[in-house]
């Protein structure tokens, strides 16, 4: 475990969780060989990791202890961690055995008690809009009607992705799956709000959130709300170098699509 300063802890809303889990244990293949030696983590843009991105939007939303899985390079990313004093954080370790992504959040399940929390990959990098995604997704967020609730973003819009998308949305904001071969107007960011109550009868050890996520379209508790602003798939060399491109564009004020 490595404690922030209790001092410099993040109030943040009132109403918001207070508690997240960052996932940071991929492998980060198809950067190779960029991720030959180093954690796809603790990747930079705009001279700052991926991690340490993620970490800031959720201390700017009053998160005050976030629970990192990681497995890969794992050492690297615990060293990197140590340089954070605005929150707790927890380290959850897979080195030996890894769990995916469903499989390291229940792990890690009695941390979060019986409420919400935040789950963010660690390998994302979006920018927000006309207003927070983070204090849009917690607005949104009814705990009557959801088991989890995804933060989305335009299939053609995203900056560095060649997919063919992820869901559907209804008028209502329940979500469905794409059919086979079909193009979906969303993806899905790596954010989202959950209930610990989605993995009640999840398998042990190893298996996706894809499960929860099928088995709550399933009851009609899966719902997600589209990203107002920027959101970069970082998951090749190209991606990267898009990202990375259109940050120095924006800080330069030439930036353009």
């Amino acid at each position: 475990m490595i404690n922030g300063s209790k001092d410099k802890l993040n109030t943040g809303p009132k109403f918001g969780p207070k508690k997240a889990m960052v996932l940071a244990a991929g492998l980060g293949q198809r950067l190779r060989p960029i991720t030959n030696n180093l954690p796809k983590p603790l990747i930079k843009i705009a001279n700052r990791t991926l991690l340490d991105h993620t970490l800031d939007h959720l201390v700017a939303a009053g998160v005050e202890c976030a629970v990192v899985n990681i497995h890969y390079l794992a050492d690297q990313i615990k060293q990197h961690l140590t340089s954070r004093n605005d929150l707790e954080i927890i380290i959850s370790s897979e080195e030996s055995n890894l769990l995916e992504t469903g499989g390291g959040v229940k792990k890690v399940l009695e941390i979060f008690s019986n409420e919400p929390f935040y789950i963010s990959n660690a390998d994302v990098f979006w920018l927000d809009g006309p207003t927070k995604a983070l204090g849009r997704v917690i607005e949104q967020w009814n705990d009557a009607k959801m088991d989890a609730l995804l933060m989305l973003h335009s299939t053609v819009e995203a900056y560095g992705y060649s997919g063919n998308g992820d869901f559907e949305v209804d008028a209502n904001g329940k979500l469905s799956r794409r059919l086979e071969r079909e193009i979906t107007p969303y993806l899905f960011t790596g954010l989202q709000i959950i209930h610990p109550r989605i993995f009640k009868g999840t398998p042990e050890g190893k298996f996706s959130l894809n499960v929860i996520y099928d088995r709550a379209i399933e009851v009609g508790r899966l719902y997600g709300i589209v990203h107002d602003g920027e959101w970069f798939h970082i998951g090749t060399p190209d991606g990267l170098a898009e990202a990375e491109s259109y940050m120095g564009q924006r800080f330069s004020g030439k930036r353009h699509r």
